[in-house]
């Protein structure tokens, strides 16, 4: 509903325009606020977290120390079951594969 549908349905008394008028305009500002919390919110969401930038098979293959390095990190903690699926692990763990047994 529009604000201006809103402020209609609201029964005010002669001379309490102004008091329309402040509430359109704290309805407007809470409006904004929350809209532009719930923005900061998921920028600082997708900020805060480790985003790493997805590295194909190939490129684990030629860096080994970082394959490893990411292994450890998906698989030695018995409780980082949630990230093992991550497309950086699948990758890694299947260059060391190669890397060890062959590319067969």
């Amino acid at each position: 509903m529009p604000f201006y549908e809103l402020l209609n349905t609201i029964n005010l008394q002669p001379g309490q325009t102004m008091k329309k008028t402040n509430l359109l305009l704290v309805v407007a500002i809470s409006t904004t606020v929350y809209a532009l919390s719930v923005t900061a919110l998921e920028t600082g969401k997708s900020g805060d977290a480790k985003t790493d930038e997805t590295k194909s098979i190939a490129w684990y293959v030629a860096n080994p120390k970082e394959a490893l390095a990411k292994n450890k990190e998906c698989y030695g903690d018995p409780k980082a079951v949630e990230i093992q699926s991550t497309p950086n692990c699948v990758n890694s763990l299947q260059a060391l594969k190669m890397s060890h047994v062959g590319s067969n």
